[in-house]
């Protein structure tokens, strides 16, 4: 039996500074370091003690970063690959995202959708994303182990999931997985069958879990606040 648990890397910089993400190394803001935290918690739940575990992250900095604080909880060491790296926007990266919405080429309804000009320079096509991530995760799955996690970006997700369940590289054109940034995806593979499954798509429940808990605390803060004043008003009257 084996559990892959694909991780999209939480908020980061490039996500409140409007700029193109893709390759530029952007970092965690403090709320997504707040929610790699609350994501390794989450894996740490689901992965039974003592078990083994391998994990596999992009390069890039923010999932580097996302990686470390799975690692630190888990204690296992980061893989880096860089073949999971984000799609690259070439000239776009770091650019705000204005500057790409004014020249980037959507793709034809029919036709090769994969390896199509986008109309910025340097950047990569969908069908050389997958390629690298088809081949990243065929060594993956490889290796065995019963507990895997991959730490990936949001276009860069969608090909991890389609290579899972063996889905042709030619057979990609149309096929979009959407997960919520800091999102877990879990697949599985039955020991009998040796079948595939996806069996939870961006399931963000510990995301929510994290911003209940920091709306509990910003109330009892304002408990505080009102219980001080009352405290002084008592005081001075």
């Amino acid at each position: 039996m084996r559990t892959v648990y694909v991780v999209t890397h939480p908020e980061a910089t490039h996500h409140v500074e409007g700029v193109v993400g893709g390759w530029h190394h952007s970092r965690l803001t403090p709320v997504g370091v707040r929610a790699a935290a609350s994501i390794a918690r989450a894996l740490r739940e689901r992965i039974p003690d003592g078990a083994e575990v391998e994990l596999f992250s992009s390069d890039l900095r923010r999932t580097r970063e996302t990686a470390d604080e799975v690692a630190e909880l888990l204690g296992v060491k980061p893989i880096l690959d860089r073949r999971l790296r984000e799609k690259s926007f070439g000239e776009a990266e770091g650019r705000p995202q204005e500057w790409l919405d004014g020249r980037y080429v959507p793709p034809p309804a029919v036709g090769d959708r994969m390896g199509y000009d986008q109309g910025v320079p340097g950047a990569e096509t969908y069908a050389a994303l997958a390629r690298r991530v088809y081949a990243a995760m065929d060594e993956i799955v490889r290796r065995p182990c019963e507990h895997q996690i991959v730490v990936t970006h949001g276009f860069a997700m969608t090909y991890v999931v389609a290579c899972w369940i063996g889905m042709p590289l030619e057979s990609l054109d149309y096929v979009v997985f959407h997960a919520r940034s800091g999102s877990i995806t879990t697949l599985h593979e039955d020991d009998f069958y040796r079948s595939r499954r996806l069996v939870a798509l961006g399931d963000a429940q510990h995301l929510d879990a994290q911003h209940l808990d920091a709306q509990h605390l910003d109330a009892q803060h304002l408990d505080n606040q009102h219980l001080d004043n009352q405290h002084l008003d008592n005081q001075t009257g």
